[in-house]
């Protein structure tokens, strides 16, 4: 293994313990781990914007229309 040292707040070293699977886990471990979690969040995300735009122009034209203000005056 290809070792490296990374400075670090105390605090992030007491959220990692607390983040731990279970007690014997190394940090290596559990960055990897996270890692794998934040990289499927990012790409469901990435995911969500895509149907949200593509949503966008159909939504503008059900809420756009001369019907819809006709009532809002009402």
């Amino acid at each position: 293994m290809n070792a490296t040292t990374i400075q670090v707040d105390k605090s992030v070293i007491i959220a990692l313990k607390k983040a731990k699977d279970y007690p014997r886990q190394t940090y290596n471990e559990l960055l990897q781990h996270m890692l794998h979690v934040f990289k499927d969040v990012k790409k469901r995300n990435q995911y969500d914007e895509f149907l949200h735009k593509i949503q966008q122009t159909k939504m503008k034209e059900l809420w756009d229309n001369k019907e819809d203000e006709a009532w809002e005056r009402a």
